[in-house]
């Protein structure tokens, strides 16, 4: 059987990063979410790690042979909403 090469697996689509770009940073140390992040914008695009998210904590886990919940995700940050200057000078709360 044929085994894909990494360097042709998309694991972020947003940010075009691979799962080979995944394992040279595994490679040099790196071993989180946050980590990978930072680097290489892992989850920062436009599905904010809704799509990639769990490939790359899998992915961790796997390479680093450890349980999944040892596989630390990112931060979880909720959705904001924009608030207009006028509301936040008047100290309203709409």
């Amino acid at each position: 059987m044929d085994h894909m090469n990494p360097k042709d697996i998309i694991i972020c689509r947003c940010s075009d990063v691979t799962l080979f770009d995944l394992f040279e940073l595994f490679e040099q140390g790196y071993r989180s979410f946050e980590e990978l992040k930072r680097i290489k914008r892992v989850g920062m695009g436009p599905c904010q790690a809704n799509t990639c998210g769990k490939m790359v904590q899998w992915e961790i886990a796997k390479y680093f042979k450890i349980p999944l919940e040892e596989a630390l995700f990112h931060n979880l940050r909720p959705f904001t909403l924009g608030i207009k200057l006028k509301h936040i000078k008047e100290g309203s709360d709409t």
